[in-house]
């Protein structure tokens, strides 16, 4: 499903435009990164929570040529299914 298909869900199905639709869902998106980039969590009952992780420094191989290189630490943005998502899929 591409942006657009699912603007066109979400207006028909909450009878609203398709310009309201995709005012709402890019809102939704601005929240959520929002959120993410400030190292919070947001949560959404029956999809999931949208937050950060943080990686360790650790070392690792050039392919190319085969040297050790060191790779910096790192947040990572994450995802975590709710139940009803993963329910959803099986």
């Amino acid at each position: 499903m591409t942006k657009q298909d699912l603007i066109k869900h979400l207006a028909a199905h909450a009878d609203v435009t398709n310009k309201q639709a995709e005012s709402v869902l890019n809102a939704l998106t601005t929240a959520v990164l929002d959120t993410v980039r400030a190292g919070g969590e947001l949560a959404i009952s029956d999809l999931g929570k949208f937050g950060t992780t943080q990686r360790a420094a650790k070392t690792g191989r050039n392919p190319k040529t085969g040297e050790t290189i060191q790779i910096a630490a790192k947040r990572a943005p994450k995802f975590s299914p709710a139940k009803a998502l993963k329910d959803a899929a099986a």
